[in-house]
């Protein structure tokens, strides 16, 4: 089975030589007398020519799609070179072919590059993995994760394995649960992430640690969501939050740089949660394009148009965003269909204006006086032709509202390439999140996070304006990391615990491990987790985390493949 050369390394420089070649018969084409074999392996495509009166033409017509085959032959100059492949100058004359196994015919097209529905293409996963794109993917994975491995390891970070089999314990999504066949009635817990290890390793003094770490999340699916992910774990001891950004962002740089040939510029812009949801109506802006969010309530709050008055004397807000051009492109119909996706989100509607030739013009129009449409137009700087959308509600409500919209109009109008990549750090979060359900707060990031110094007083008095030392790593309008600095006293962690809900009994029960932990001289540490699945897709131009991932999930969590979940007969 020895070869001699792969199926992407032969060019000029080969010719007259003799070699071996093995691989998959990616395509077959028989000219009457003349036989053209595509041979693939994963390094690329090299042409066979097999002549008629040969010893092998008879053999080489029974050959089809797919077959696994070894050639032997002469390289020589191709005639028409083909510019699509690295081999596309030469082409190996076969004297000798061996058939090493058949294949019958594939149920989708491995030399194709036209979409195939998902679910056979997970149900074949390992033909599907054959497709030349599939294969870019997971080879294109592998170098950024080395690319990761290599920065990290320069920057004398280590690489520590954490467990799998773990506890379950309650600080995020559900837990997927692996029953103990030694302790009856008890159960391990697959590791959401890493978290407390890691800090536990902060603890005990490794200072740098990183891992590209399995994590495990018993959540609705998405387009970039799967119950089984990879991240890349960091926690650092000793370093301040600036350090922590600067590092990843080094990180970033090095990775694009080394994998994609692509200059990042740095630093990255820096955004706190407040502005992002007044601005952009979302914790995970897209900053390629503007669009950004006007609170124009002072300018209407005394208009004739009875919505926007009352609604701002109850509190409320009247927001809107600016569709440069949008007057002129975008017809009734798309304008309804907007207020229908507004409404998706709680809005009860979508104002409108267009502004044509100095006057604006709309159903709202004739409620408003000459002053409030001249204050309009200079607050906006508006443009000929461009659209007005308002959204008049609650604040939350309306920005949320106008965030997705503004998403929408972003794709629709081509405003989001694929090639173009904004980072952004959300920094400034609150620490606390109210649960209307629950009736209680709850951490917006995880309940190991750290207070601001200043606020760590009002945690009992002042709940909701706590605000924690945390920062989130967005790209294109995906999270890709989420990161703080961590809780390093014992007593403060059984603050916060308490300030969630956590009983005394229930944090020692749950978290004794860390509270103990903490009372032997922890140091100052922090850290953060990088979505690896999610990052890979961004810059791939992938549409889903499906597309980077070997074996995935379908939408209802299922493998198509080997049908997991499945029933488990006579389990002991």
């Amino acid at each position: 089975m020895k070869r001699t050369h792969n199926n992407g390394e032969l060019t000029k420089e080969h010719i007259g030589e003799y070699v071996t070649l093995l691989g998959w018969v990616h395509n077959r084409r028989d000219l009457g007398g003349l036989i053209f074999l595509d041979l693939r392996d994963r390094y690329g495509i090299t042409q066979i020519v097999v002549q008629e009166g040969s010893e092998v033409y008879n053999l080489a017509a029974k050959i089809r799609k797919e077959f696994v085959i070894k050639v032997e032959g002469k390289v020589v100059l191709r005639e028409k070179p083909n510019k699509l492949h690295s081999t596309g100058e030469i082409e190996v004359v076969a004297n000798s072919i061996q058939i090493i196994n058949q294949s019958e015919t594939p149920p989708l097209g491995i030399n194709e590059e036209n979409e195939v529905n998902i679910d056979t293409r997970l149900r074949y996963r390992y033909l599907d993995l054959r497709r030349p794109k599939m294969q870019r993917n997971l080879i294109f994975r592998h170098k950024v994760l080395q690319s990761i491995r290599g920065f990290l390891n320069q920057q004398d970070f280590l690489e520590i394995d954490t467990p799998i089999l773990t506890k379950s314990t309650p600080e995020g999504a559900r837990d997927f649960l692996v029953p103990s066949r030694l302790h009856e009635n008890e159960y391990y817990a697959l590791p959401q992430s890493p978290q407390l290890f890691k800090q536990l390793l902060m603890v005990s003094g490794f200072e740098k640690y990183y891992q590209i770490a399995k994590c495990f999340r018993d959540e609705d699916l998405r387009a970039d969501r799967q119950p089984e992910f990879t991240q890349l774990d960091i926690e650092t001891s000793f370093f301040s939050e600036d350090q922590i950004l600067s590092l990843i962002e080094q990180l970033v740089v090095h990775v694009f740089k080394e994998t994609l040939n692509i200059d990042i510029p740095v630093p990255f812009k820096r955004i706190t949660y407040k502005d992002c949801i007044n601005l952009y109506g979302t914790d995970k802006p897209d900053i390629r394009y503007g669009m950004e969010q006007f609170n124009i309530s002072s300018i209407l709050k005394n208009c004739q148009f009875t919505t926007f008055k009352e609604q701002v004397e109850k509190g409320g807000y009247i927001k809107c965003i600016v569709v440069n051009g949008g007057a002129e492109s975008f017809t009734r119909k798309e304008i309804e269909n907007l207020s229908e996706l507004s409404r998706q989100y709680g809005a009860k509607g979508l104002a409108w204006l267009k502004y044509i030739d100095n006057d604006f013009i709309g159903p709202i129009s004739k409620f408003l006086s000459i002053e409030e449409k001249n204050n309009l137009k200079s607050m906006l700087k508006l443009k000929n032709s461009d659209l007005v959308l308002i959204i008049a509600d609650e604040f939350q409500t309306a920005s949320v509202a106008l965030g997705h919209i503004r998403t929408y109009l972003g794709e629709k109008l081509g405003l989001t390439s694929s090639k173009d990549f904004q980072f952004v750090w959300v920094v400034d979060w609150p620490l606390f999140e109210f649960d209307d359900e629950e009736k209680r707060y709850v951490a917006a990031h995880h309940p190991f996070t750290a207070p601001k110094e200043e606020d760590i007083e009002k945690l009992e008095s002042d709940t909701a304006s706590v605000m924690a030392n945390a920062y989130d790593l967005v790209l294109n309008g995906y999270e890709l990391g989420s990161g703080s600095l961590r809780i390093y006293s014992s007593d403060l962690q059984k603050r916060i615990f308490k300030v969630i809900g956590l009983s005394e009994e229930q944090a020692i029960e749950e978290f004794n491990f860390l509270l103990e932990a903490l009372k032997f001289g922890a140091p100052p540490h922090g850290g953060i987790a990088i979505g690896l699945d999610r990052l890979l897709m961004l810059m791939l131009g992938e549409e889903s985390i499906r597309e980077v991932i070997p074996f995935p999930k379908n939408k209802n969590a299922r493998c198509p493949l080997t049908l997991a979940p499945s029933r488990i007969k006579n389990y002991k």
